[in-house]
């Protein structure tokens, strides 16, 4: 496999007295995709806001092109390439759908997304493009989420539960547009409830059963029968 640009190493998390995340060890290479599963509750998204710096963890846990960025705020780590798609989309209700967009561009990496990327590969956001971002559907407020990300220009994006709450039809676009999000060499982390989807457009899989790594492998090898063992706990 090719040199990690993401190593994750002994990873620790806690919400004041609460530890979410034990000991995860984890790698990202460059142009990877990577699937995240497990139940709710598992520390699937603490460890996208670990990644991320929007919870702050300990030096020497998390790595980012061999730089440590452990004790980085969530700006430091965007400007150094990593952007995320988060849980429910989180835009700025009072934005409309350019000006949600133009925030990821704030963070000034130079690279091939800007506004008119983002509305070729969802053209349905340049026509709704002065609407407030809120008036839009799920799946075209998702859309605007994964839009704004890119517009950051990151080596590696982090998709927080992709799919949650949408509709099929709007899903199965969804993932039919990853590859011209990720063909270019981006690396990606997808959180995924649907197990099918997210073997499927990944190279390896980790899953998280209370806060450790239950089970590690590549997408295509692991059975449904370690997958169900990791996800559950059962021996």
């Amino acid at each position: 496999m090719p040199e990690p640009i993401l190593k994750i190493r002994g990873l620790n998390a806690f919400y004041g007295d609460f530890q979410a995340l034990y000991g995860v060890d984890m790698d990202v290479a460059e142009g990877e995709v990577l699937a995240i599963i497990g139940a709710n509750g598992a520390g699937k998204t603490t460890l996208m806001r670990s990644i991320t710096g929007l919870l702050s963890n300990g030096p020497g846990q998390i790595a980012y092109h061999n730089e440590d960025i452990g004790g980085f705020r969530a700006d430091e780590v965007a400007m150094r390439g990593l952007a995320m798609v988060p849980e429910g989309r989180q835009l700025f209700p009072s934005l409309s759908v350019r000006e949600n967009l133009m925030i990821g561009a704030q963070v000034g990496r130079k690279g091939p997304w800007d506004l008119r990327a983002v509305y070729q590969l969802f053209p349905i956001l340049e026509e709704r493009k002065d609407q407030a971002s809120t008036s839009l559907s799920g799946g075209q407020q998702q859309m605007v989420a994964i839009g704004r990300a890119l517009m950051s220009n990151p080596d590696l994006i982090l998709f927080d539960e992709i799919s949650l709450g949408l509709a099929p039809i709007i899903i199965k676009g969804i993932y039919d547009a990853l590859p011209g999000i990720i063909g270019d060499g981006m690396s990606a982390i997808i959180v995924e409830q649907d197990i099918s989807k997210a073997l499927a457009v990944s190279s390896r899989v980790y899953c998280l059963q209370e806060g450790r790594v239950s089970l590690e492998g590549k997408a295509d090898t692991v059975s449904r029968e370690d997958i169900s063992r990791a996800y559950f706990g059962i021996e």
